[in-house]
C-alpha cells in the first residue's frame, strides 16, 4: 500500500467505501492576534478575578470588571476606541497592600469678584463649575468637588480639606497616582475655557504614591497563551523587569521551545533628560517605550491608546511602518510642552518612541525597541524598530504552520529515496520546496525581498547525529520602511541659455 492513511486500517474486510478527511493541504489562515492590557484595579467594586486574564468586549464590561476610573478600565476604554474590532484581553493587578495613594490639592483662597467658569482637567478629564458674583472658596470648592465625583471615568476621588480646599486622592495605591496631571483650561480662550476674573485657584499636583504592585502573578497566569501586543500600565523597573523575562529568547516567550511571541508597551510623561535615562536602562527588542511630557492623559491611557494602533496596523501589515498613525482620545501636551525634533530624534537613540502633534493628535514619530546594543555593548541596530519584531513573528507563525500542517505526521527520508506516491514522506529537498514557496507568498505580500538570494542561502539538511531531525538555516531578507527622504534643492538663479546648433 502506497497512500499513507491515518485512519483507515489495512485489515478491513467489510465492503465497501471507506474515506477520511486530511486538511494538510488545504490549510490557512492566521492566528487572531491579541492584545493584553495589565494594570491595577478597583478590587472592591470590580468583579473580575485578580491576576486571572479575561476578555474585555466592550467599554461597559471594562468599568464593571474592573471598576469605573480604574487603571486597567481606562487602559481598554482607550484600547477599544482606537481598535474597535481588536481581540482585547486584561489581566486585573491589585493595589499593593503596603502602598499609599497620591493625593493632590485645588485651593479657592478669594470671593469671586466676576461670574465665570472653572474647567479643571484630570488625567485629561474635565470638571466644570459654574462661579457666580461673591461665591465664597468654600462654596467653589463645594461645587468641584460635586462636579469632579461625577465625571466619567475620573481616576480620583474629590473630598473636603480645610477652608475652600478641594483633596483629589488617586483611587489607587501606588506609584501610579503620581503621574495624575491636573491643570486649569486646557482648551484656552479661543474654546471659552476663561478662569473668572479676580479670583484665585491653586494647584498642588498629586503626590505621595508609593509601592507599585508587583506583576508575578499575572504573568504566571498568561501560560503560554499568545498576546501578540500587550500593555504595562505602571512603569516601574520591577515590572519591566518581569515582563522582559517573560518575553525573553531563551526561556519566555519568543524562545524555541515556548513559540507564543509578543511584544510588550509602556509610557513614562516624564521630561527629556529623564525619558533618555529611563530608555537607556532598559535593552530588550521586546519592549517599547513611548516617551511624552506633561500630556493632560495619564500614561497608561497613552499606553492603551498606543498598544491598540499599534496592534491595528500590525495585524493589517506588520511591515508597514507606524509613522503618523493617531492616538485617538488623547489630549495633546500644551504647545510649551511639545517636544522638538531634535529632542525626539534623541530619544530615539535611547530606545524612547516619541510622539510629535498635527492635526489636534498626538501621532508616532517612529516606534522603535528599547533593544540598543549586543551582548557585547556594541551599538546596534538590527532589532530599532518594532516593524522588524512583528514581520519575523508572522514569519515564524506562518512557517510553523505550514510545516506542523502539511507534514506534522511525515516519516523522514533522503532525497532520492523511491518511495510510492502518496506516502507520507518527506525529503529535505520537499521542505526546502516548501520554504522557498512560502518565501515567494511573503515577497507577494510584501514582507520580503530578494528570492533569489534567499534561495542560494538557504540550507535544508539532515542532522548529521539525529536521522530523525531537520536542520535549517534560514535567511529571510525583511523588507524596509520608507522613513527618510532626503532632497538635496540645488537651485540657480537662472539657467544659461541653451547652445544653439
Amino acid at each position: 500500500m502506497s497512500v499513507s492513511f491515518s485512519t483507515i486500517p489495512a485489515n478491513i474486510r467489510v465492503p465497501m467505501f471507506y474515506a477520511e478527511l486530511d486538511n494538510s493541504a488545504a490549510q490557512g489562515g492566521s492566528l487572531l492576534p491579541r492584545t493584553l492590557m495589565i494594570g491595577q484595579w478597583r478590587s472592591a467594586v470590580g468583579t473580575a478575578v485578580a491576576n486571572i486574564p479575561v476578555m474585555v468586549r466592550s467599554d461597559a464590561e471594562a468599568r464593571t470588571y474592573f471598576g469605573e476610573g480604574s487603571q486597567l478600565a481606562n487602559m481598554c476604554i482607550k484600547a477599544r476606541l482606537n481598535d474597535p474590532f481588536g481581540e482585547l484581553w486584561a489581566i486585573p493587578i491589585t493595589d499593593d497592600a503596603g502602598g499609599t495613594a497620591a493625593a493632590g490639592l485645588i485651593k479657592f483662597a478669594t470671593n469671586a469678584a466676576t461670574a465665570g467658569t472653572w474647567s479643571v482637567y484630570i488625567g485629561g478629564k474635565r470638571a466644570q463649575i459654574a462661579v457666580t458674583v461673591g461665591e465664597t472658596p468654600a462654596d467653589q470648592a463645594t461645587a468641584l468637588i460635586a462636579a469632579i465625583n461625577l465625571v466619567d471615568d475620573i481616576e480620583v476621588v474629590a473630598t473636603a480639606g480645610g477652608a475652600g480646599e478641594c483633596v483629589i486622592t488617586s483611587f489607587h495605591k501606588g506609584l501610579l497616582g503620581n503621574y495624575i496631571n491636573t491643570r486649569l483650561d486646557y482648551l484656552g480662550a479661543m474654546s471659552g475655557e476663561v478662569s473668572p476674573t479676580g479670583t484665585t485657584c491653586t494647584i498642588t499636583q498629586l503626590v505621595g504614591g508609593l509601592v507599585a504592585p508587583a506583576l508575578t502573578t499575572a504573568i504566571a497566569n498568561m501560560g503560554d497563551v499568545p498576546f501578540d501586543f500587550i500593555g504595562i500600565g505602571n512603569s516601574d523597573a520591577t515590572a519591566l523587569t518581569a515582563i522582559k523575562a517573560e518575553l525573553n529568547d531563551t526561556a519566555g516567550r519568543w524562545s524555541p521551545l515556548r513559540q507564543v511571541y509578543g511584544h510588550a508597551f509602556t509610557t513614562s510623561d516624564a521630561a527629556v533628560g529623564s525619558l533618555s535615562t529611563l530608555g537607556n536602562a532598559q535593552n530588550s527588542q521586546h519592549l517599547t517605550y513611548f516617551g511624552t511630557y506633561l500630556c493632560p492623559n495619564t500614561p497608561w491611557e497613552i499606553t492603551g491608546a498606543g498598544v491598540a494602533q499599534v496592534a491595528k496596523s500590525g495585524k493589517v501589515d506588520p511591515a508597514r511602518p507606524m509613522q503618523t498613525l493617531p492616538l485617538e482620545g488623547i489630549l495633546p501636551p500644551a504647545e510649551a510642552n511639545r517636544m522638538t525634533a531634535t529632542e525626539r530624534n534623541t530619544l530615539l537613540y535611547d530606545g524612547v518612541s516619541p510622539f510629535y502633534v498635527s492635526g489636534g493628535y498626538m501621532r508616532f514619530d517612529r516606534v522603535v525597541t528599547t533593544y540598543q546594543t549586543n551582548s557585547s555593548g556594541v551599538a546596534d541596530a538590527s532589532y530599532l524598530d518594532i516593524e522588524t519584531m512583528l514581520t519575523l513573528q508572522y514569519i515564524l507563525r506562518d512557517t510553523k504552520s505550514r510545516i506542523t500542517g502539511k507534514y506534522g505526521r511525515h516519516k523522514l527520508a533522503n532525497d532520492g529515496t523511491r518511495f510510492g506516491a502518496g506516502q507520507a514522506i518527506v525529503t529535505p529537498s520537499v521542505i526546502r520546496g516548501e520554504l522557498v514557496s512560502a518565501y515567494r507568498d511573503y515577497e507577494a505580500l510584501g514582507l520580503v525581498e530578494d528570492t533569489t538570494s534567499f534561495v542560494a542561502n538557504l540550507v535544508v539538511e539532515r542532522n548529521s547525529t539525529d536521522p530523525n531531525r531537520i536542520d535549517v538555516l534560514y535567511p529571510p531578507d525583511l523588507v524596509n520602511q520608507l522613513r527618510i527622504f532626503a532632497l538635496l534643492a540645488q537651485f540657480r538663479l537662472q539657467y544659461p541659455a541653451a547652445t544653439v546648433v
